[in-house]
């Protein structure tokens, strides 16, 4: 285990999470991403619109990877990403490390 990642990891978690009051899991934190990354004013949306927004997350925190591209803005101001390149075959603990590596690098830019 890569205890300094993880203590990096955790330390974003924690300083993100505190503006919420409450601590965020992964799920949230990409579904926050999602919102900040949509620019509208947090509303209450439908199933399928929270999993377009973790959608939204994941295309964004891959696009400096090379795995997605920036296409542009629908008539709604929701953002669509183009594929350029599949994921390479990883289990799914090293699928999760590379998006916490990605969060990490995410909430440092902002």
């Amino acid at each position: 285990m890569d205890y300094a990642f993880e203590k990096e990891y955790q330390d974003t978690v924690t300083r993100v999470s505190a503006h919420f009051g409450e601590t965020l899991d992964y799920a949230a934190l990409l579904f926050l991403i999602g919102i900040q990354e949509l620019g509208h004013e947090p509303a209450h949306y439908k199933k399928d619109q929270k999993l377009e927004l973790m959608h939204i997350a994941i295309c964004t925190l891959l696009e400096p990877y090379g795995y997605y591209s920036f296409e542009g803005r629908d008539e709604e101001g929701w953002p669509h990403f183009r594929k350029v390149e599949d994921l390479p075959a990883l289990a799914a603990a090293d699928q999760e490390t590379l998006i916490k590596r990605a969060i990490i690098q995410y909430f440092q830019e902002e």
